[in-house]
């Protein structure tokens, strides 16, 4: 999936932190919920203008991150 069509880096939203396109509801919150337990369904309901796709957008941008992040020893 290509996550530049839904997530955005701008430094005039939500301080440069990824968002979903075109709100400003943050990958880390998207990630912050899924940890707390929240499924898709209750993302949906919390975050009406969020759709599945944004959702999974916001998950492979988080480990695409994480994927070319480099670890010091």
């Amino acid at each position: 999936m290509a996550t530049d069509a839904r997530i955005e880096v701008n430094p005039n939203v939500m301080l440069g932190k990824p968002v979903v396109r075109g709100t400003r509801i943050t990958v880390e919150l998207i990630l912050r919920k899924i940890a707390e337990g929240a499924d898709e369904a209750a993302l949906l309901a919390m975050y009406p203008h969020l759709t599945r796709a944004d959702i999974q957008a916001a998950v492979t941008f988080a480990a695409d991150a994480l994927a070319h992040e480099e670890t010091l020893e």
